[in-house]
């Protein structure tokens, strides 16, 4: 088993300080970055411009760069170094609908870049290969599922992001989560002359709507049911004859997920069976799995973010911290992985609302890309440098690589 390489004169304090003044020169680079996203924001799968963006930049500090990858156009794989121990620090930069950047994913792949980019310079002494991973549509669609899936995390060690919020959390909670759409046919008819004669997809979205309202006093514990409307006919004068709605379903784990999606399945052909009408299901995004995060990772990380003047809540206060949902759950059931949560000014706003999202183009968002820049690759160094972790992490991909089976996906993804 490898261990880490050692050169004279390049000690830990001396490479920690070669990352963070290599993330000070790129710092115009970085936050400029970000800035640039979050002015232009794009959807998931669709951020071709987001991607340029970060493929220019990356190339100018000299990575190698695939794109696209995994079938998927916005993406990609960047690489420097030719260590055994391959870390792998993820991207993600696509928005929302109507609010933008309210989620601070231009933050997330501006603060991924720079720590590509400062590992990238202490690579060789480290027996590292630094792989920035371009993950699209985490909002929906899952892009950190589909490639993991069709390998593109198969070699790595362990993975690694930050993501903007209101606090400081080096190890938050998720929800595991599915995403369905229903859709209901009936037949139109005029509302006034022959309503008879109509079957009113509306009045099917009603009955599985009441259906989920009177489910939610028997949903376990952190089960979750939100949706929205999509289709809910043409005209007040005429029978709707196609609806549609679609649900975020949540739960604590995988498991607990799978029995609440029987569940509200259920409401969903009582709304059908109540009205007469037609109706389909379907899953919209792959599911995701709540976050299972690395401790020791974790732990470094949380080393990292405090010698920067960060204040993260303590190990105590962050467990009740849950943080919505994200595919970055998936990696983490499978790989050594964090996600923590880097702390952005934006007084008493949460992700997902307008008001993050102004907060995500400021300077203390350019901070927190900065800080995160050095923090995860201070992280990633600590492991590098820790023979134990070293081999632990090199034993586990070792081992991960030459399985016969995924268990994880040979369960459909819910582990």
């Amino acid at each position: 088993m490898s261990t880490a390489p050692s050169t004279p004169g390049r000690d830990a304090a001396t490479l920690r300080a070669t990352c963070r003044s290599t993330v000070q020169r790129a710092a115009a680079e970085l936050t400029g970055l970000s800035r640039d996203l979050h002015a232009e924001p794009e959807l998931a799968f669709a951020e071709h411009r987001s991607v340029a963006r970060i493929a220019e930049l990356i190339r100018r500090h000299g990575f190698d760069l695939r794109l696209p990858v995994a079938g998927l156009d916005t993406a990609f794989v960047a690489e420097r170094g030719t260590g055994d121990l391959v870390v792998g620090i993820c991207a993600e930069y696509d928005a929302l609908p109507e609010v933008g950047h309210a989620c601070g994913h231009n933050v997330i792949a501006a603060a991924a870049a720079g720590a590509a980019i400062a590992l990238a310079a202490v690579a060789d002494d480290l027996g590292l290969t630094v792989r920035l991973i371009g993950t699209p549509a985490e909002e929906t669609g899952g892009g950190k599922v589909l490639m993991l899936e069709r390998g593109v995390f198969d070699d790595v060690a362990f993975a690694m992001m930050v993501h903007p919020g209101p606090e400081e959390v080096c190890r938050p909670g998720s929800l595991a989560i599915t995403d369905l759409e229903v859709r209901y046919t009936g037949r139109a008819a005029h509302a006034a002359s022959a309503p008879d004669l109509g079957v009113n997809a509306a009045d099917a979205i009603t009955v599985a709507q009441v259906a989920i309202g009177l489910l939610r006093q028997h949903l376990e514990p952190k089960q979750m049911v939100h949706g929205i409307v999509t289709a809910g006919g043409a005209a007040p004068n005429i029978v709707p004859e196609a609806t549609a709605a679609v649900f975020n379903l949540r739960a604590a784990e995988s498991h607990s997920l799978r029995r609440l999606e029987n569940r509200i399945r259920a409401c969903f052909e009582a709304g059908a069976t109540a009205t007469g009408c037609a109706h389909e299901v379907n899953q919209i995004s792959p599911a995701y799995a709540e976050l299972d995060t690395d401790e020791w990772l974790s732990e470094a990380y949380r080393t990292a973010i405090t010698e920067l003047g960060r204040s993260p809540l303590d190990r105590t206060s962050e467990r009740d911290r849950i943080i919505g949902s994200t595919d970055m759950g998936n990696l983490t059931q499978v790989l050594p992985a964090i996600h923590p949560m880097i702390a952005v000014d934006c007084g008493a706003a949460v992700n997902h609302q307008a008001e993050f999202a102004a907060a995500c183009a400021s300077p203390s968002a350019d901070r927190a890309v900065l800080d995160g820049a050095v923090a995860m690759a201070w992280t990633a160094l600590s492991a590098a440098a820790d023979p134990d972790q070293r081999v632990r992490l090199l034993t586990a991909v070792n081992a991960r690589s030459s399985a016969p089976s995924n268990e994880f996906f040979a369960s459909g993804g819910v582990a």
